[in-house]
């Protein structure tokens, strides 16, 4: 069973998010295997634990993304490779790169992070998928082997859906899949010694102009603040009227 993991280095979400001159600062900011990825990494080793086979975890970006990969490859992924470059691409070049490297080899299970906590498009799983013609099943919440299909269910706004899907496939990980395990510090110094392969665009045969973005951030911001307290005076029942009155008017604006 050969495994294939899309992973990305994200900011820490309990770090405070810094906006300058309309772009998130990176300054003094700690990096960390996207949230999302790591339920991805976790669901892909266990497949390896109950099947056997190999896992492989692959990102795109700066050489900063040597931390995320390595901290999968202590989770128990058996190697890594980075596809070097300044982190520009948007969803659509990054999808490009991946599914080149997916390419390279045969993969009978594909996953990757439900979306990224910095960007949050959910787009990448899915086109890489497109651009490999395998199915493709989004923020699944249970996963097994049958054969040569795997079962999956995830929510669908107030209902389950449970879905068979021949293989090779993507999957995209959300949070209640499982529980991303810690990895131990044996594990991390295992890690140093896992192989880590690092291509350039060229080496998979891609010309950068061929991957120019089809969106563009132009501004980041912080939401204003526009919460507003107000003390409620009187006896219970009028405190009670008073409250009423507000969710009326917020639920009915006139």
């Amino acid at each position: 069973m050969n495994i294939l993991v899309f992973v990305k280095q994200t900011f820490d979400t309990e770090e405070t998010v810094v906006v300058q001159g309309g772009r998130v600062s990176e300054d003094n900011v700690r990096f960390v295997l996207n949230p999302y990825d790591e339920y991805a990494v976790e669901q892909a080793v266990q497949v390896k634990e109950e099947f056997g086979g190999e896992v492989t975890v692959v990102a795109v970006g700066q050489e900063r993304m040597e931390q995320a990969l390595r901290t999968a490859l202590a989770m128990g992924a058996d190697k890594a490779a980075l596809v070097e470059d300044d982190g520009s691409l948007d969803e659509y070049g990054v999808a490009k790169v991946l599914a080149a490297f997916a390419r390279r080899g045969t993969y009978d299970l594909l996953f990757a992070g439900q979306a990224t906590v910095d960007g949050a498009s959910a787009q990448t799983g899915p086109r890489v998928a497109e651009e490999l013609g395998v199915p493709v099943v989004a923020a699944i919440l249970r996963f097994t082997l049958e054969g040569d299909r795997a079962v999956v269910e995830r929510d669908m706004e107030g209902y389950s859906e449970r879905l068979s899907v021949p293989l090779p496939a993507l999957f995209t990980a959300q949070q209640g899949l499982n529980e991303p395990r810690y990895p131990t510090l044996p594990n991390v110094m295992k890690a140093k010694k896992k192989p880590l392969e690092r291509l350039t665009l060229e080496d998979l045969g891609l010309a950068r102009e061929r991957l120019l973005g089809r969106t563009a951030t132009v501004e980041c911001f912080v939401a204003p603040k526009t919460r507003q307290r107000r003390m409620l005076q009187g006896s219970p029942e009028a405190q009670a009227q008073a409250l009423a009155d507000e969710l009326r008017r917020f639920v009915l604006p006139d």
